[in-house]
């Protein structure tokens, strides 16, 4: 004989209700099917676990640990099948999160706030790398889901998302005369020296700075370098050169710095932030993919 769910929920509502014609009404059957159900679970523990009356019924010793057992069962049982629903939903599980440098300041936490409050049963890992380290991580299973600036993907193994764009803005010096406007041409640091950025976790960026440059009629006086971004704006701070960086850097809050939008419509000052995972992503991917592009969309 089987010890099914049924037959411990039976039990466990008699063991509260010490009377056959309530407990049958909680559990919607009549009265004999029950005492019937009780003996089958008595035969097949092999020991009385109640003492019935005409008054009603009373747990035997047996019967007070076995309700108290019972119960936990059927309890550890709904929690097991809760929690599998939403691991299949979405709403409960481990995901690894990659992100290169760019990001972590501003779009991961504002990633990791929402996902905290919409998705409290996730549990989330991040490490930080170059978008190209983490295109081999995602690739290879180490990171499930990777944010990017600026993805260069021609396969199709990899799931591509487009979560929003980000301009790039003049960081000067505050001390610099032009840090006075309100906002630049970019052919108006054609004679400033600029810190550059090396071949590090940033080099598409650094490309792109180079490229807009060039559209603006200029090749940018290199007199620094830097692999990221506290670093190139700590040559800014210095006075010793300028730097094209994202609009959002703004958020480190460097001293003595000023950022400044560009005139410019050249393409290359708009970058790309997405996010990479491999298809058919399992849910948890999903549902943070979701709040990441909520989160950074407005």
């Amino acid at each position: 004989m089987d010890l099914t769910p049924r037959l411990l929920e039976q039990f466990t509502v008699l063991a509260e209700e010490k009377h056959f014609g309530r407990a049958a009404s909680r559990l919607m059957m009549s009265q004999p099917p029950l005492s019937q159900a009780v003996q089958r679970l008595e035969r097949i523990i092999g020991t009385r676990l109640l003492d019935r009356s005409s008054q009603g019924v009373s747990l035997t010793p047996a019967g007070e640990a076995f309700a108290t057992d019972a119960r936990k069962i059927l309890e550890a049982q709904e929690s097991a099948l809760a929690r599998a629903r939403r691991i299949a939903s979405g709403k409960e599980g481990e995901v690894r999160v990659g992100f290169v440098t760019g990001l972590g300041h501003w779009h991961l936490p504002r990633v990791l706030a929402d996902a905290a409050e919409q998705l409290p049963g996730l549990r989330l890992h991040v490490r930080q790398g170059s978008s190209g380290a983490l295109t081999e991580l995602v690739r290879s299973g180490t990171v499930d889901l990777a944010l990017v600036r600026q993805p260069e993907l021609d396969e199709d193994d990899l799931t591509v998302h487009r979560l929003t764009e980000e301009r790039l803005v003049a960081a000067l010096p505050v001390a610099d005369p032009l840090a006075k406007n309100e906002r630049l041409a970019l052919a108006d640091l054609r004679h400033h020296q600029f810190a550059g950025l090396g071949d590090g976790p940033l080099q598409q960026l650094a490309r792109r700075v180079l490229q807009a440059c060039e559209r603006a009629g200029f090749v940018p006086g290199l007199q620094a370098y830097a692999d990221d971004l506290p670093g190139l704006l700590g040559y800014v701070a210095s006075g010793l050169c300028v730097a094209l960086v994202p609009e959002h850097t703004a958020a480190l809050s460097f001293p003595g710095i000023r950022f400044l939008p560009l005139t410019d419509e050249a393409p290359e000052l708009t970058t790309t932030i997405a996010a990479l995972h491999r298809p058919h992503a399992d849910p948890a991917v999903r549902s943070l993919l979701a709040v990441a592009a909520a989160s950074l969309s407005g």
